[in-house]
């Protein structure tokens, strides 16, 4: 699935991970769509930007039939997502909803978009970011961790309708990066360096994608802590406890 015949579509592409994902799948001759809210640096290697607030149903489906025409695609990216920390009943009740329109409906709804116009090329794949937040509970950031499991549950029952469609599905399962979107949420006196780079991320993640697998949980501190959140899911929610929820500022 490389060449420069390729084009990959990928959502939050202007910032963090989803600038990452540009720069690799541009370095390997993809010809990459970007929808955004924000704009992208003046030299991003793009074959088109679509400007779209994702936490707007009405920009969303406005910009839907472009972004149908700018396929089809070999890949897509469903990675665009935005956070709110601190005790669950001071933060606005419009906050909880954007975060929940633009982490779990807009990606499901362009994900059904584009099976529905079949805007996917033959052997496609899709990328569904979802969070290491689903293999455990992360207090104080609770409307962000319940959009990232509804994206997770969404894109698993999709694979049988995605594989009669030729479209493979992965989940991919980030823990935290090293972005400043990252560093705006994060609670205080975390250490940055102990986050992974996002091109780092990013490059485990495609290769994953494009070989087929289901899901995607990059570096093996990562996959170590899902394991744990599995197996002991409650000393690890109150282990989270101790390190965010505990931590943000009031």
């Amino acid at each position: 699935m490389t060449g420069p015949h390729r084009r990959a579509l990928v959502t939050g592409g202007s910032a963090g991970l989803g600038a990452a994902f540009v720069r690799w799948l541009a370095s390997r001759g993809y010809a990459v769509v970007v929808l955004d809210r924000d704009q992208v640096e003046p030299d991003a290697p793009l074959a088109d930007f679509i400007q779209c607030d994702l936490a707007s149903r009405t920009q969303l489906d406005s910009v839907l039939p472009g972004l149908i025409a700018a396929g089809p695609y070999d890949l897509v990216v469903l990675n665009a997502g935005i956070s709110a920390t601190g005790r669950f009943e001071e933060i606005a009740a419009r906050t909880h909803l954007e975060v929940l329109r633009v982490n779990a409906e807009a990606p499901m709804v362009i994900a059904a978009r584009l099976f529905e116009a079949g805007a996917f090329a033959p052997q496609a794949a899709i990328a569904f970011v979802a969070s290491l937040s689903h293999f455990t509970g992360y207090p104080g950031a609770a409307a962000y961790a319940a959009s990232k499991d509804a994206l997770a549950i969404y894109a698993s029952s999709m694979h049988k309708v995605a594989a009669a469609r030729g479209v493979s599905i992965t989940v991919a399962f980030p823990g935290p990066l090293r972005t400043a979107h990252a560093e705006t949420y994060a609670p205080e006196g975390a250490d940055p360096s102990r986050r992974m780079e996002p091109d780092l991320a990013a490059g485990l993640i495609l290769a994953d994608v494009l070989s087929g697998k289901k899901t995607s949980i990059p570096g093996r501190a990562n996959r170590l802590a899902a394991i744990a959140g599995r197996i002991l899911p409650k000393p690890m929610t109150g282990l989270m406890r101790r390190l965010v929820y505990d931590r943000l500022k009031r």
